[in-house]
């Protein structure tokens, strides 16, 4: 059965995707020129940081024009979980690019035993800068989450990760572990001017890397299990058997099964008993009609409903 419903509008989470793009490009440049300038490890893990960031807002761009393709007689279902798979692969790059090459280096400066570097003045003009910056890309995905955790009456942080939208989810929290990530990188450099052990600069690469690697594990989960299949809510399992039970023609609802297929697309298959006696042809009309009724919402990309069998409880 090919979908008529549309796909879920996604122009405020490509507004959000760009803006992470544009800022994350900037702050990544200007890091590796303080970086080199100031010879700091944790400057490097940052530089690291932002340029993996970078090339994953390219990934989540394609994410979000590939899964907005329309339905076709190959994907009656739609692309929408093409979305996942994109998003998937920009959190593998946050790891191996991000973390690895941040713990990498970190261990690699404690190893060689760093001399003490200067010229941290302009490293600590570009962490401000950057965390000014990474700031407004953070405070737009917040806006966006936050609407829609309001809309569903929802928790921001359960909604953030709970969230069919991969695309927001990686932006929020890529740029919130890029806030905590300057801070470390801010004290691995105060530490090691104040005390002169240029260890201190080498473990915050360390722990930047460490934190990239938590965030992408739990970008990498949330985006396989939509992969393999996730089912809709509880709360969205009540409403859609209420949305049904409104329809004239259904009297009871048997069965119901709620499928994320993309971002805010769901794939609906119901078992339940019509209202009267009615012929087989003329109960195959009516389900089909009903299946139309619910296709007009912008969210459920398809709709299968079968009459429950008279001896099923």
């Amino acid at each position: 059965m090919t979908p008529s419903a549309p796909a879920a509008p996604a122009g405020g989470s490509t507004r959000t995707v760009l803006i992470a793009l544009g800022t994350n490009f900037i702050v990544a440049v200007a890091k590796s020129i303080a970086a080199l300038i100031s010879g700091s490890a944790s400057m490097v893990a940052e530089s690291a940081h932002s340029w993996a960031d970078t090339g994953n807002q390219v990934f989540l761009l394609i994410a979000n024009r590939r899964s907005l393709r329309p339905a076709d007689a190959i994907r009656p279902l739609g692309y929408g979980r093409e979305a996942y798979v994109w998003s998937l692969l920009a959190a593998v790059g946050l790891f191996v690019v991000g973390a690895a090459v941040s713990i990498w280096h970190g261990i690699t400066e404690l190893l060689h035993e760093p001399g003490g570097h200067e010229n941290y003045l302009v490293a600590y003009i570009v962490l401000g800068v950057s965390f000014l910056l990474e700031g407004t890309s953070l405070l737009q995905a917040f806006r966006q989450l936050r609407g829609e955790a309001r809309q569903f009456d929802r928790d921001l942080l359960e909604y953030t990760l709970d969230t069919s939208d991969p695309t927001t989810r990686a932006v929020f929290a890529e740029d919130s572990a890029a806030l905590v990530g300057l801070l470390i990188a801010l004290a691995g450099m105060g530490l090691h001017q104040l005390t002169g052990e240029a260890a201190w600069d080498a473990i915050g690469s360390i722990l930047v890397g460490v934190l990239l690697g938590v965030v992408a594990v739990i970008l990498i989960d949330r985006n396989r299990r939509f992969l393999t299949g996730e089912p809709g809510s509880t709360n969205l399992r009540d409403a859609a058997v209420l949305r049904l039970e409104q329809l004239p023609d259904v009297a009871s609802v048997r069965f119901i099964r709620l499928e994320y297929i993309g971002p805010k697309q769901v794939f609906l298959v119901a078992s339940v008993d019509l209202v009267g006696d009615d012929t087989e042809a003329n109960v195959a009309r009516r389900l089909r009609a009903l299946e139309l009724e619910l296709e007009k919402s912008p969210y459920i990309i398809d709709a299968v409903l079968t009459v429950a069998d008279p001896g099923t409880d």
